[in-house]
């Protein structure tokens, strides 16, 4: 694995200066800022990220206005006490994306977002209290307690959000392994183990985020 430092240059080179790849990462929030995004934002771009995933992006975006109102802006109350005979009653309005797991997942979230905002004071209480050294738990706990919040979809939606992340994009994923940290998507709890101590050593060597590292690696590749 070598010193970030070295994967760093040779993107600069790439870009033609420092300034040129600024310009093209973006940084997470501040604590503070995360801790005031209301509640209905969350469950809005987690269901966004959702409806997006195999899907075509710029549909949905398209849509999502029209979607926004059908959920009476992503109200977690509203959402999490829909039957499923609401639900199908939401599936026949126009502009609804009629996909029925992707559409009872906004439900899920919705109660399991409610649940956590309840505990931790609101849900920008809960995203600014993680600690980016427990990212793996993290991601994996809203895998878990969400509906169809694992893989990259989750990622998406923190990133989206000013939480910082990573995001397994292929260039990123084969970075790590041209690097040597994994051989594959980290899986496994020594996938995991190695992916955490090598982001830590470059978080040292470049004082860098989360969000920015996993941008520099993919874009050492492509």
């Amino acid at each position: 694995m070598r010193d970030f430092n070295a994967i760093e240059s040779a993107v600069i080179d790439r870009f033609g200066g420092e300034a040129e790849l600024v310009q093209h990462l973006t940084k997470p929030k501040t604590a503070r800022a995360i801790k005031k995004i209301p509640d209905n934002r969350w469950l809005s771009e987690a269901s966004k990220a959702v409806m997006q995933a195999g899907f075509n992006w710029k549909v949905v975006e398209k849509k999502w206005p029209r979607i926004e109102e059908i959920f009476h802006d992503f109200d977690l109350h509203f959402c999490s006490f829909l039957p499923d005979e609401g639900l199908e009653d939401v599936m026949k309005q126009e502009g609804m994306i009629r996909h029925w797991a992707k559409t009872k997942a906004i439900r899920d979230n919705a109660t399991f977002f409610l649940e956590l905002s309840r505990a931790h004071g609101g849900l920008g209480s809960y995203f600014a209290g993680w600690d980016s050294d427990n990212y793996a738990d993290n991601l994996q706990y809203l895998r878990k307690g969400g509906a169809r919040l694992g893989g990259r979809t989750a990622q998406v939606f923190l990133r989206r959000m000013g939480v910082d992340t990573l995001i397994f994009s292929n260039d990123m994923v084969v970075a790590l392994v041209r690097e040597g940290v994994v051989q594959k998507t980290p899986s496994s709890k020594k996938d995991w183990a190695a992916l955490k101590e090598a982001v830590a050593t470059w978080q040292q060597q470049s004082g860098r985020s989360l969000n920015e590292i996993s941008q520099i690696l993919a874009y050492s590749v492509g």
